[in-house]
């Protein structure tokens, strides 16, 4: 496990802490704040939006005080606990590509620390990462694609990422952990906390072989909002993502259109056309969002071909037709979102 390096502010580590503890996960009024202006002036300003009770951040300056962040890390730290920010040595620089990645269902940005539970570097384990999700109502074809997938994709090398939900996540960190490979399971809750709770065991075996990672602090429950925001994170950690089974509407397409609007390969495994589980994942592959993969092979080839176009800078840009108007913001994910930059008047 990598050392925090020494030049990452003091002061900006723990106003990241403050944040994380007080705002939702992927909030853009703050996460592009954040990267312009750094988290130590993002924090001033919101504290004196507390007089304000017009400001957009008067709720948030109100539980800012409350937040003893030496404590809380010293508290994370007991539980074995630690939380990374940008500059750290083990902090992906592959997620700083959120920046500019735009929203979904107003969430959207580089995250402004992420905790994690594991001894392993997260920074080592996702420079090598797949992403597999799919349907939590996977049926025993998606099931046994996805455990047979990531075991491979983790015998050839590869870090396997996904959300420790019931179905398709499931079955590919087993197939991980049954290659011996290590698995990364990014999660809607804090990573003190079993969810489902039914996977509690696995869990536990992916912090012993991997990393369990969340944006949201410890302690935090799983909400809708975080499930969504996560999904950049899973995207953002990875190489590239295979959707196994989804329906139109499955949540899975969420992390399919976050990799999509981060440039990177999305691939599915098609499936019978009789099956309402794979009708979303046909869907992508006949409309070209997504390539057709059936092997690990298959997708590693997407990956490196992928990283060579990128390398000689001939990358597609996002069609814009996969992300839906209501959903997605235009230009930087913190464009109006936070109003005027000024100081709000005391």
């Amino acid at each position: 496990m990598s050392e925090n390096r020494p030049d990452v502010d003091d002061a900006d580590r723990l106003a990241r802490v403050i944040l994380s503890r007080t705002i939702e996960p992927g909030d853009l009024r703050v996460t592009g704040l954040v990267n312009e202006l750094g988290a130590s002036k993002v924090l001033g300003y919101l504290e004196a939006a507390a007089d304000v009770e017009s400001h957009w951040g008067f709720a948030l300056a109100h539980e800012l005080g409350r937040v003893d962040p030496a404590q809380v890390l010293e508290q994370a730290a007991a539980s074995g606990i630690r939380f990374i920010v940008p500059g750290d040595a083990e902090w992906p620089t592959q997620l700083g590509a959120l920046r500019n990645a735009g929203a979904l269902h107003d969430r959207g940005g580089e995250p402004v620390g992420l905790w994690l539970r594991g001894a392993h570097d997260l920074r080592q384990l996702a420079g090598n990462a797949v992403a597999v999700v799919g349907s939590r109502a996977a049926t025993s074809y998606g099931t046994e694609q996805a455990t047979e997938l990531s075991r491979d994709l983790a015998n050839m090398g590869h870090t396997l990422i996904s959300g420790a939900a019931f179905g398709v996540d499931q079955a590919a960190h087993r197939g991980a952990l049954l290659a011996g490979g290590p698995t990364i399971a990014v999660m809607p809750c804090g990573v003190d906390r079993p969810y489902p709770t039914a996977h509690a065991q696995m869990l536990d075996a992916i912090a012993e072989r991997g990393l369990v990672v969340s944006e949201a602090p410890p302690g935090a429950v799983p909400t809708r909002a975080r499930f969504l925001a996560r999904n950049r994170i899973t995207a953002g950690l990875a190489e590239g993502t295979v959707v196994v089974e989804g329906a139109v509407r499955s949540g899975a397409l969420n992390t399919a259109h976050w990799t999509t609007n981060l440039h990177r390969p999305l691939m599915g495994v098609p499936g019978p056309v009789s099956s309402a589980a794979s009708t979303g994942v046909n869907q992508l592959i006949r409309l070209g969002h997504a390539s057709a993969v059936t092997t690990a092979q298959d997708v590693v080839t997407d990956v490196m071909t992928h990283q060579a176009r990128a390398a000689s800078g001939d990358v597609d840009q996002v069609n814009e037709s996969f992300v839906p108007g209501p959903v997605r913001s235009t230009g930087p994910a913190f464009s109006g979102a936070a109003g005027p930059l000024t100081t709000p008047r005391r």
